[in-house]
């Protein structure tokens, strides 16, 4: 089953809801990194809930959902964008055997930064108080948002990697029995099982967990996994520190190597790939 997202909306309630599925997007994610068992499963569900997230957004630009703590999970981040375009990494000190989520991050905050292409970058903070990613989800739309939120995530990398959510939220209350219309979506949403949420197309999911409702289901979207990281990025980074800082790296060591910590891919530059740069940076200064 490919990664996707898809949207849908009950007819008769002020209800829309998401369902995204992003196996491979989480395989690409992990398969470079040696992530203890525990972190793994973090990195599944935040990935997961960064797409629909994403795709809450009404506009072109990026969004950014980190963790961060005391704890052997310092942080994790998911990186994403209106075309559900997702990367991630996390960082990991000290034994994480057996620990829960809570004592995975310790004292900590969830972060959520979103950066329209065209308008003024916003971020919205909640400390993390509850015990798993998708209560502190809730708690964050219930505190800056102000919108009953229902998240429910999941991800394992037992057999291999899979990762799945569903999220349902209110639209504008228009009756007075809209509170009780959602607590009744929502415990039949927690009824869902894992494996239904990993397995299932969507249609059918939905159609057992609602199969008393109408709901009207959007086209899906495609979600991947995508690392921005380049070797010509990376030269663009170096562009920015002086030629004498940068003569100084290469006699000290022989090359400068840079690492991506999010696809764990490696460049690896020597005195003659940085000639055309360090004559640049020359020229430029004269």
């Amino acid at each position: 089953m490919s990664d996707q997202l898809q949207r849908f909306i009950f007819d008769d309630y002020q209800i829309r809801g998401e369902i995204a599925r992003a196996h491979n997007s989480f395989s690409e994610i992990i398969k470079n990194h040696h992530y203890p068992t525990e972190i793994v499963n973090i990195i599944g569900e935040l990935l997961v809930a960064t797409s629909l997230l994403t795709a809450t957004l009404k506009f072109a630009g990026k969004i950014s959902v980190q963790l961060q703590g005391d704890g052997p999970l310092n942080l994790a981040v998911i990186n994403g964008n209106q075309d559900q375009e997702l990367r991630g990494t996390a960082r990991v000190e000290g034994d994480t055997t057996g620990l829960s989520f809570k004592q995975l991050i310790g004292k900590g905050h969830l972060l959520i930064t979103i950066t329209p292409d065209n308008g003024e970058r916003y971020q919205g903070i909640v400390e993390l108080r509850k015990e798993s990613l998708s209560e502190c989800l809730e708690d964050y739309f219930a505190q800056s948002e102000q919108l009953p939120t229902r998240i429910i995530l999941h991800a394992s990398n037992i057999d291999k990697p899979q990762a799945a959510g569903l999220l349902l939220q209110t639209l504008p209350a228009v009756n007075e029995d809209h509170e009780e219309q959602f607590q009744h979506v929502s415990a039949l949403a927690s009824t869902v099982k894992e494996e239904e949420l990993y397995t299932l197309e969507n249609a059918q999911l939905l159609h057992r967990l609602y199969h008393q409702e109408t709901l009207r289901l959007f086209e899906p979207t495609v979600i991947s996994f995508k690392c921005s990281c380049s070797k010509e990025r990376c030269l663009s980074s170096l562009a920015s520190i002086a030629p004498e800082e940068i003569l100084e790296m290469l006699e000290e060591n022989g090359a400068i190597d840079m690492h991506c910590e999010y696809c764990a891919s490696d460049y690896h530059f020597e005195a003659d790939d940085l000639k055309i740069l360090l004559t640049d940076q020359h020229n430029t200064q004269h």
